[in-house]
């Protein structure tokens, strides 16, 4: 069989430099997670293209950090589209300076042809562009059959969305798809189930003596906390695909002080919610075990599972579709589960269809060799684009007005 052309490919191929243009712009203008300015300068960008292409933008603070946005054109078709991006990177200015945007040739690194490079090039920078050249190709070819497209990008995905979450979820049950910006794998699947992660901090607090004067006065905030760390790690089980690790454990000011002051942080990986909620009170109960055995230690926890699970049977008609559409142009894309968390799974969480992994294809994400296959922004565009196409379809009754 003879494989089709890309959809949309005549409007992709004239707005590709423009797109182009705009990748460079936003992987030029770092935006870490905790730099609001620069996160809100990239929300500055997008909301310009987005308004360019006849879309309302709106944004809304976050504590302590950026602005969220919110980006939506009403339509004349049926079902609310939420198109679910975010702003910020694992790279602040000062980490990523000297790093910009490049493209280089693949040549024999099996990477594939043309690859763009720089800070958050593909975790997400080269997703937003995606879903902007997608929509902007549909909307030249008069597209009108979904009732609304709302883009909702968050300030702060890098740290579990602390201050959007709440958001996010409101805006996913006011939806009846939502469609992640999230990169695809390096061998080009997307992404259709996640675990739940967990991410919990224990500080315990003591009292402090110098160990060859009044030892006996002392209190180790460090010993309660030390000596339930294998408890912990005792719980990753890779056959049941938990994982528990203690990824920081500090304390103390000099070797011949007793430390009055000790923290821990812990990774939590499951493979489904109750399975998190089982590891999450265990650490709990471990920490109060141990401040039970410590006279005069006193031991907090905060923090518990950040991310629900994302389960596979909420996406798996939308994983159908997607596969089905890029197999038409003769490309096969797998579908993977995955341990590392996304906004998507807020969304998943509460049975809202949900695909994730959308983006184009990158290698090694969030580390300085970080790249993607330029030409996968407009195919992964030309799919997505051909996706949302298809998604009224997919609505037994739904009116003419979005879900909002």
């Amino acid at each position: 069989m003879t494989a089709a052309p890309l959809p949309y490919a005549a409007a992709l191929d004239a707005l590709w430099p423009h797109a182009r243009n705009v990748l460079k712009e936003l992987v030029d203008s770092p935006s870490g997670s905790y730099e609001a300015a620069s996160v809100d300068a990239v929300g500055d960008i997008l909301a310009r293209e987005w308004q360019r292409l006849g879309f309302e933008a709106r944004r809304d603070p976050v504590a302590g950090f950026g602005d969220i946005r919110l980006m939506t054109r009403r339509m004349g078709g049926k079902g609310r589209v939420m198109i679910l991006g975010h702003l910020d990177t694992v790279w602040p200015g000062a980490a990523s300076a000297g790093w910009t945007y490049a493209e280089t040739d693949g040549g024999g690194s099996g990477d594939g042809g043309t690859l763009a490079t720089g800070p958050g090039v593909g975790d997400m920078k080269g997703g937003l562009v995606m879903a902007l050249l997608a929509v902007e190709a549909l909307l030249a070819e008069g597209f009108d059959a979904v009732g609304e497209i709302a883009v909702l990008l968050v300030p702060d995905e890098e740290l579990g969305s602390p201050g959007s979450r709440a958001r996010i979820e409101a805006e996913a049950k006011a939806s009846d798809w939502v469609l992640v910006l999230e990169p695809a794998r390096p061998d080009g699947g997307i992404v259709g189930a996640r675990g739940a992660v967990g991410a919990m901090i224990l500080r315990a607090t003591g009292r402090t003596a110098h160990i060859a004067v009044n030892p006996e006065e002392g209190r180790s905030a460090l010993g309660p906390l030390a000596g339930i760390v294998g408890t912990i790690e005792a719980m990753t089980d890779l056959s049941l695909g938990r994982l528990a690790t203690v990824g920081i454990l500090k304390a103390g000011s000099a070797r011949q002080v007793v430390p009055d002051a000790a923290e821990m942080h812990v990774d939590l990986r499951a493979p489904d919610q109750p399975s998190a909620e089982m590891m999450a009170a265990t650490v709990r109960r471990a920490a109060a075990d141990a401040a039970a055995a410590s006279p005069g230690v006193e031991i907090t926890v905060s923090g518990g599972v950040t991310r629900p699970a994302f389960p596979a049977e909420v996406s798996a008609p939308l994983v159908a579709l997607y596969q089905g559409i890029a197999a038409a142009a003769g490309v096969e894309v797998a579908c993977h589960a995955t341990r590392g968390g996304s906004d998507g799974s807020f969304g998943a969480a509460l049975g809202v269809p949900t695909l994730d992994g959308l983006g184009p294809v990158c290698f090694d994400t969030c580390s300085r060799r970080e790249r993607i296959i330029l030409s996968s922004v407009k195919e992964r565009a030309a799919f997505f684009a051909a996706l949302i196409a298809e998604l009224p379809g997919t609505l037994a009754h739904a009116s003419s007005s979005p879900a909002i």
